[in-house]
């Protein structure tokens, strides 16, 4: 499809991934479809929380490729992590690799990927990735 990016993979692979993984690129495509569209406005979508966009600036590792909203390069990707063993860890930002690291190790744990534009505030939920096992 013409002017469609494709998200880069980040599995862990080996005889049986460790991690399950839910991609939105879907929702995402009928979302700027919306946009396109008029359906929705610009405003409607760039709506990046204040504390979301600092964590984009400093924790955030660079997407390469464009915002899909303003076409900036400050497209950025972030994990959050959620887990009940993850005890003071829990719900926090991490690098890509980090969370996906520690979700891995941790049972019933969840790492959710966001890319977040600091130039326009553009934010979704690009993927989920929950351990099937831990250890």
């Amino acid at each position: 499809m013409p002017g469609t990016v494709e998200l880069p993979r980040r599995r862990v692979r080996t005889e049986r991934a460790p991690l399950g993984v839910v991609d939105y690129t879907l929702a995402k495509r009928a979302l700027l479809r919306g946009v396109a569209g008029g359906l929705f406005s610009r405003f409607e979508v760039c709506d990046a929380h204040p504390e979301l966009i600092r964590a984009a600036k400093h924790v955030g590792e660079p997407a390469h490729r464009p915002c899909p909203i303003c076409k900036d390069d400050d497209l950025r990707l972030l994990a959050y992590v959620y887990g009940d063993t993850l005890k003071r860890d829990n719900g926090r930002v991490w690098k890509l690799e980090t969370g996906l690291r520690l979700t891995a190790t941790h049972r019933g744990a969840s790492c959710y990927v966001v890319e977040v534009c600091t130039a326009c505030s553009w934010n979704h939920l690009s993927e989920a990735f929950t351990a099937r096992s831990a250890g």
